[in-house]
């Protein structure tokens, strides 16, 4: 760095100082915000209902369809649908967050599913009943977007990662929720027990719906409606001192295209409503847009092809081909799977910000693909074997958990983490409903097939073919997904443009 010397005028040449990556590792870090800590986990309880209603309609649908005499592929249909529901959702939540802020959102999402959980628990019929799931579907994708959204939003830096896991931490706690409700509600009458499974999701998303408006609204949406005062306000209060949230003030107004030293009043004609977005995301995009969505879109394709919505929706019945045949069997069997995603998805909090995305990602994918590739084996031995083999049974419960919990340590948190973090300011509130819309298309074809494509092609071939996905998937996050642990949202677009894992191997050639 050149600056002038003292007194005549000379330059003076300062020496750059090059810090190792693992000497800023031992930089202590920020303690964490208790006012962003308590906003950021009001914000993600909204992602429990979501959970909820997967867990609880994989126990529900085995009193459904003996109470409604329905075939099945109506229960796929039936299971399946709530994602494409929430594709619709997902896709209006963008815009309508650009509109009338995160915060609003989030409220507007609880209502919604307030409403819907109301509809299903008082279904007298499978038309009632596919409403109802319409209605509670377009809530869910609202929750998708805004939880994550907001949440990254509001994160500082070195916390980000811990924080914007929670909507994952959430989910994940809803299907625990919604599977032990299954085991408690399944010794009531056949025509209540389920009808309370469902509309027991009303009670939270009412109390969430009021609770939410006590958070701050997110800082960066308040820049692009030129309301800095504010802004700096909230800044204040999530960030640890006032001089942190100036700088952070600073970088927020550049990334929205405001010049340095504007004032609210500079702002009057320049606010941001998500105008002119879908133009920049998909008919002009930059390379470095373009490389952000070819990782949205992948991560969100292969987060759902490895067949994770397969597992959680209809775990009962692979545990029935597996060999368990008794209803309570099956559910506490369930309650398992549910109990090993919640716990590992709370290690996955805890090292995101430690180890990274990147490592993580590659670690639990690779996980996946191996206990995949052998619940694919058992329960191939299985059905081909004339006799009860107690040992491929117990291989395969063992593989189902494996799978839920390498899930849960990287592929399921990261995905939220991910797509909240790498869009520009401008984009980030429609590319992330870009991303959840490609995994509720995904997540809605898997569920709403599963059944047929084990018919077609046995249960085994089609844990063998998510294996696959599960494969590809591994060598797109290496090429495609870099490292953004560490750095502010404004710093994170510098790092796309080029494909990671060609950089970084002609690096090492290089060296």
């Amino acid at each position: 760095m050149v600056d002038s010397g003292p007194g005549n005028g000379a330059p003076l040449i300062r020496p750059t100082v090059v810090v190792a990556d693992s000497e800023v590792s031992k930089k202590p870090k920020p303690r964490m915000n208790k006012f962003t800590f308590a906003s950021a986990i009001l914000a993600s309880l909204t992602s429990m209902l979501l959970g909820y209603d997967i867990g609880v309609m994989s126990g529900a649908i085995i009193f459904i369809k003996e109470d409604m005499k329905i075939s099945d592929v109506q229960i796929e249909i039936l299971v399946g649908v709530l994602s494409l529901y929430c594709l619709i959702g997902s896709i209006v939540a963008g815009k309508i967050a650009d509109l009338i802020g995160r915060r609003y959102t989030i409220a507007l999402a609880n209502v919604i599913i307030f409403a819907g959980s109301l509809l299903m628990g008082f279904s007298t019929n499978y038309a009632f009943l596919m409403f109802g799931r319409f209605v509670t579907g377009i809530g869910i994708g609202f929750a998708l977007i805004c939880a994550v959204l907001y949440t990254a939003e509001i994160s500082p830096a070195s916390s980000r990662g811990f924080l914007t896991s929670f909507p994952e931490v959430c989910i994940n706690s809803g299907i625990l929720l919604g599977y032990i409700l299954n085991f408690a509600f399944s010794k009531l009458p056949l025509s209540i027990g389920w009808r309370l499974m469902l509309g027991a999701g009303a009670i939270p998303s009412v109390l969430l719906a009021f609770s939410v408006l006590i958070m701050p609204e997110s800082p960066r949406w308040l820049v692009m409606q030129g309301r800095l005062d504010e802004a700096k306000t909230v800044l204040e209060k999530t960030l640890n001192t006032k001089e942190e949230a100036r700088l952070r003030l600073n970088d927020i107004k550049e990334a929205a295209g405001f010049p340095q030293g504007c004032t609210a009043a500079d702002i009057v004609g320049k606010k941001s409503h998500g105008e002119g977005v879908w133009r920049e995301l998909l008919l002009h995009p930059t390379p470095t847009v373009r490389h952000v969505l070819i990782c949205t879109v992948g991560i969100q394709f292969f987060q759902q092809s490895s067949g994770v919505a397969a597992v959680v929706s209809y775990s009962p019945r692979i545990f029935e081909k597996a060999g368990i045949t008794s209803s309570n069997g099956k559910l506490l069997a369930t309650i398992a799977v549910g109990f090993c995603k919640t716990i590992f998805v709370l290690v996955a909090t805890l090292l995101l910000d430690r180890i990274g995305r990147r490592t993580l990602l590659l670690s639990s994918v690779g996980g996946m693909v191996g206990s995949l590739l052998t619940l694919a084996f058992s329960l191939t031995i299985i059905e081909q074997s004339e006799e009860k083999l107690t040992w491929a049974i117990v291989l395969c419960m063992v593989m189902v958990l494996a799978f839920v919990s390498f899930f849960a340590i990287g592929m399921g948190p990261m995905t939220g983490v991910y797509i909240s973090e790498i869009f520009p300011l401008k984009l980030r509130a429609q590319g992330m409903s870009m991303g959840v819309a490609v995994n509720r298309v995904i997540s809605a074809v898997i569920s709403m097939t599963f059944i047929s494509l084990y018919k077609a092609i046995t249960i085994g071939g089609a844990f063998f073919l998510f294996a696959g996905f599960a494969a590809v998937g591994w060598v797109f996050f290496y090429m495609c997904l870099p490292e953004t642990r560490g750095k502010t949202l404004e710093e994170i677009e510098g790092l796309f443009g080029k494909l990671i894992g060609w950089r970084e191997t002609s690096k090492k050639t290089n060296e």
